[in-house]
């Protein structure tokens, strides 16, 4: 699977456990550090820890885990960095703070909705 097909199916997870404003954003031509970044809300903490959870196990059923992973501890942002892929699930309020959007907003931007 490559990235583009990584991002987009983490996005669609994120989408089946009622994510919001679930952005795709193409950093390919911005940065060597990841091509993608997934970034989605959530309306609490016990949905951020839900979405992540979820996005774990189905990747790993096709043989993608996380490299990494960062956040669990207070849930207000949790990341899931699949190396090229690199998951954000935000509370509004901490998205909001970071503006990840605002910063790599020469990133070509796919919404992805119902």
């Amino acid at each position: 699977m490559n990235s583009q097909e990584l991002a987009l199916k983490t996005a669609n997870l994120i989408l089946q456990k009622k994510g919001l404003n679930i952005l795709v954003m193409d950093l390919r031509e911005l940065t060597t550090v990841t091509d993608f970044f997934v970034i989605a809300s959530a309306s609490s903490d016990t949905q951020v820890k839900a979405i992540a959870d979820f996005v774990k196990e189905e990747t790993k059923k096709i043989d993608e885990r996380p490299w990494h992973n960062e956040g669990y501890s207070n849930l207000s942002w949790v990341l899931l960095d699949f190396v090229n892929v690199v998951v954000h699930i935000f509370l509004d309020d901490t998205r909001k703070f970071y503006n990840l959007e605002g910063l790599w907003a020469d990133a070509e931007v796919t919404e992805v909705k119902d």
